[in-house]
C-alpha cells in the first residue's frame, strides 16, 4: 500500500470519527457563547442559573432521547456542555427538596406530563437511552406544591416489540 493511500485512509477515518462526535463533545469550556450558538444553532430553551449565568438547551424531545445543555457564566464563557438525559444526571435530583423549576432547569421541558388523581401527583416524563442500549423513560412525580416526591424509570413502550404493527 502506498504512503499516499495510507494517509488518505487514516485522514478519512479520522474525519468519520469526528463526524460521529456528539454535540456536547464539539464545544470546549472557555469558548464564547456566540461560538457555541454558531456551532449548535440557537437554543430551544434557556434558564437562569443561581450564579448569574444561564443554561442553554438543545432538546430532541418529544421523540428523541437527548438534550444537550450548556452552562454559560455571566461573562458569556462556556463553563460546561453535556448530555443531561442520562442516569447520572437524573440521580442528582433530590426527593423532598427539588421543585418543578429545578427539574425544568436541569432537564428542560418533558416530552409528556400527566396527572394521577388517586396519587394526587403530577408526573413529568423524559425519554432517554440507558447505557446507550435501552430506550427508557424517567418520571418525576410532584405534589400539589410542586415539590419532587418520587422518581421512577421504566422501559419506553414506544420501543416494545410486542406493540409493533406491520
Amino acid at each position: 500500500m502506498s504512503i499516499r493511500f495510507a494517509s488518505m485512509l487514516v485522514s478519512s477515518g479520522a474525519l468519520a470519527l469526528l463526524a460521529c462526535a456528539q454535540p456536547h463533545q464539539q464545544v470546549a469550556p472557555g469558548e464564547n457563547e456566540s461560538a457555541l450558538i454558531a456551532r449548535l444553532g440557537p437554543p430551544r430553551e434557556t434558564y437562569d442559573l443561581p450564579n448569574g449565568g444561564k443554561r442553554l438547551m438543545w432538546p430532541t424531545q418529544p421523540m428523541g432521547s437527548t438534550t444537550t445543555a450548556a452552562d454559560v457564566d455571566s461573562s458569556g464563557k462556556v463553563v460546561s456542555v453535556r448530555q443531561v438525559l442520562q442516569d447520572t444526571e437524573f440521580y442528582r435530583a433530590e426527593v423532598g427538596k427539588w421543585t418543578r423549576n429545578d427539574v425544568l432547569a436541569n432537564f428542560g421541558k418533558p416530552f409528556e406530563t400527566a396527572y394521577f388523581k388517586r396519587m394526587d401527583r403530577q408526573v413529568w416524563s423524559y425519554r432517554y437511552m440507558e447505557n446507550n442500549i435501552d430506550h427508557m423513560i424517567f418520571n418525576f412525580f410532584f405534589d400539589d406544591q410542586g415539590v419532587l416526591r418520587q422518581t421512577q424509570k421504566m422501559p419506553d413502550p414506544k420501543y416494545d416489540p410486542s406493540r409493533r404493527r406491520f
